[in-house]
């Protein structure tokens, strides 16, 4: 038996439902069974972030498992020096346990499936963060994500990474990512060069905190994104944000 409980229809909703209800029969079709509820599926992976900068969901786990950052953050001058995500907010109990919750369920075979349905359902902007908190841990959870973009062709992924290794070795294994999901090589240094030589290599793009290349305008329009969609958008090779 399949039980779809479908969401709260945004405005503007005809188009959305038809995108939902199109996107469960792929799931259906790929996995001959479905074995979430949009609710379900969204408690299973851990939650949602919803960074208020965004004009859509995340999905966030702790800085403090980042393996390239864990390097530098004691490095001086190195943007992981000066994390965002190991202050402020962040460090609060509650987003903490979120998080924690989120990195637990990274490796469960059911990781794919119920992500795919808990973005599907609940997203309705078109677009999508992976790890406003956190990086890629493994060559496994970055094909895991590179799977939900794949099941999703109408949402707009991004993500960032300072993990040049592992993605370096899904490319060689696997070629090009899906066109809807940017990936952003960031940089190590705070006005240090943006990693462009090792992007060009893998056909990515990059950001880091420098005067390079696009410079991101949220900070001179309240600290939020507003209609600016640059971080997804993989014609836009480098990104340049504000130190903070």
């Amino acid at each position: 038996m399949i039980l779809v409980v479908a969401p709260h229809p945004p405005s503007g909703g005809g188009i959305f439902f038809i995108d939902f209800f199109l996107n469960l029969w792929n799931i259906y079709s790929m996995n001959n069974t479905i074995t979430f509820t949009v609710k379900q599926a969204v408690e299973f992976i851990g939650g949602f972030s919803k960074p208020s900068k965004m004009p859509c969901h995340g999905f966030s786990i702790p800085a403090r498992h980042c393996k390239t950052g864990a390097k530098l953050r004691n490095v001086k001058d190195s943007i992981c020096s000066i994390c965002y995500a190991l202050k402020g907010r962040y460090v609060f109990k509650n987003v903490q346990n979120a998080l924690d919750r989120r990195f637990a369920k990274l490796k469960d075979a059911m990781w794919v499936q119920a992500m795919t349905i808990a973005i599907s359902g609940t997203e309705s902007s078109g677009y999508f963060r992976w790890h406003d908190s956190g990086d890629i841990q493994d060559i496994d959870h970055l094909d895991r994500i590179v799977q939900v973009a794949k099941n999703l062709p109408q949402i707009k992924f991004w993500l960032p990474s300072r993990e040049y290794s592992i993605l370096s070795q899904w490319k060689k294994e696997n070629g090009d990512f899906p066109d809807n999901l940017t990936t952003r090589l960031s940089a190590l240094k705070i006005d240090g060069p943006a990693p462009t030589s090792i992007a060009k290599r893998l056909g990515l793009t990059t950001s880091g905190v420098s005067k390079e290349g696009f410079t991101c305008p949220a900070p001179d329009q309240g600290n939020k994104c507003l209609t600016c969609r640059a971080c997804w958008d993989s014609s836009v090779s480098n990104i340049n944000y504000k130190k903070h």
